[in-house]
């Protein structure tokens, strides 16, 4: 028998490092009181075996590679499968995480019911329910009359006996935050747990071609819990966002080896589950209803898709020694940026005002593109202006007060012509194709903009 030993380490709940001492800040990747006591049970036997595992592989030229087996899967979800990239790429590792309620096992066990109908042997693994209450719902959503094979097991170990014996072509566990390994200590959900079951998961995927589907926690700051090693050695990271009591949903890559990353879908909830919907674009603007004061129409890039919103600010005069600036949906430095930018070059003085800014319908986004139409928004209620009917703006912001080009414009144009948009307020340098029956409004300063919002209500 090998010997054991019991010591105590400190691990860092963000970058999974350990350290003999505590500290108050990881010496690693710089996180506060991220530093946790646990008791290692050293084995040299087990550390052995966790690390010889055969992966059957050898160098070989790049140029012979074999790809007939990288074939994709369908999900039977187009919104599904544009978010993976095209689909279920064979032997990959997929890591979804959202909030609870958000619609992370409703979508996972319709695309298993589907797949399965057609053929496609898969298998879902439940470690926080039980059969009976799976079962329910998928009878709920109306997947449970399919060839889907349910296991409701937390042993690591078990789980990968019985994929040795059924060989499924898809495999779901949810979550992995329940499953362990006996061979190491601590609870499942703990690091060196959620560590050792990723890469067994990882290892049986690449050896057997197995697309296999991790369900993730995440912390109230919605970043899926665990060591952010468990992101990085998966093959893509998928995140559900919106109101979980909201009607509508969206899922979004932040990392993708096989496709594009920030590429999202867009899902209904409805009481037989998540449904595509097919014109995102339609769902962030409100159709027939003119634009009041303050609100404005842009045009963001999402992976390969132009995705048309509308983003409203609120100035009001303050009850508070400090002003409110708050933002749903835009990063609250770039709401200060654009602040201090119209007060500096257009005359706009909200410094006793309180600000507020939203993105309809939950839409985040962190692209430049959106900076001028922010800025729009915040002058035409401060002004109680509204914009043209019919019309858009897109155009970066410079810290000199100039209006830069952005990224993927024509196929923002297209996009928001086909909406029936017919003025579009865009950057003077800006190289645009030819589009029959829509008005190109050029600017090259912020401070001309707003001149133009003043003079044309």
């Amino acid at each position: 028998m090998p010997s054991k030993k019991t010591n105590i380490q400190y691990v860092c709940r963000e970058c999974g490092e350990k350290f003999s001492k505590w500290a108050g800040k990881c010496p690693e990747c710089g996180a506060w009181s991220s530093l946790f006591e646990q008791e290692v049970e050293s084995n040299r036997g087990i550390g052995a075996k966790a690390m010889s595992q055969d992966t059957g592989s050898k160098p070989t030229p790049i140029s012979q590679v074999p790809t007939e087996h990288a074939k994709r899967l369908s999900t039977a979800n187009p919104e599904f499968d544009r978010t993976l990239g095209g689909g279920m790429a064979p032997g990959s590792l997929v890591l979804i995480g959202g909030d609870p309620g958000i619609g992370k096992s409703t979508l996972v066990l319709q695309t298993l019911s589907t797949i399965a109908a057609a053929g496609c042997k898969s298998l879902y693994v439940s470690g926080e329910e039980s059969a009976a209450q799976v079962k329910l719902r998928a009878q709920r959503l109306g997947a449970a009359g399919g060839d889907m094979l349910l296991l409701c097991e937390t042993s690591l170990n078990k789980i990968l006996e019985c994929t040795e014996q059924i060989k499924p072509q898809v495999m779901v566990i949810d979550s992995i935050q329940t499953m362990y390994s006996e061979e190491l200590p601590g609870t499942p959900g703990s690091v060196s747990q959620l560590r050792e079951c990723a890469l067994k998961l990882m290892v049986y995927a690449k050896n057997s071609g197995t697309v296999t589907m991790l369900i993730g926690h995440v912390t109230k700051d919605g970043q899926i819990a665990g060591p952010r090693i468990l992101e990085h050695m998966v093959d893509t990271v998928a995140y559900f966002e919106g109101d979980k009591k909201g009607q509508y949903r969206i899922l979004r890559t932040v990392k993708n080896r096989f496709g594009a990353t920030d590429e999202i879908g867009v899902f209904e909830m409805t009481s037989l589950g998540l449904i595509p919907v097919q014109n995102p674009s339609r769902v962030f603007l409100q159709e027939g209803v003119e634009l009041s004061p303050g609100s404005v129409v842009s045009c963001t890039i999402e992976g390969s898709r132009a995705l048309l919103f509308e983003i409203q600010a609120l100035v009001g005069k303050t009850s508070y020694a400090i002003p409110q600036r708050v933002s749903a949906g835009v990063e609250a430095k770039k709401l200060t940026i654009i602040l201090a930018l119209l007060e500096r070059f257009a005359k706009i003085q909200t410094g006793n005002s309180d600000v507020f800014v939203s993105v309809a319908g939950g839409l985040r986004l962190d692209d430049p593109g959106i900076d001028l139409s922010l800025a729009l928004a915040v002058v035409s209620n401060a002004l109680n202006i509204s914009l043209p009917p019919r019309s858009i703006v897109m155009g970066e912001l410079g810290l000199s007060g100039e209006i830069r080009t952005v990224s993927s414009l024509d196929l923002r144009i297209k996009e928001a012509h086909r909406l029936g948009f017919e003025k579009i307020v865009v950057p003077a340098n800006a190289k645009l194709p030819a589009v029959k029956g829509v008005e190109v409004v050029k600017f090259a300063r912020l401070e001309e903009a707003v001149a133009w919002l003043i003079n044309n209500p």
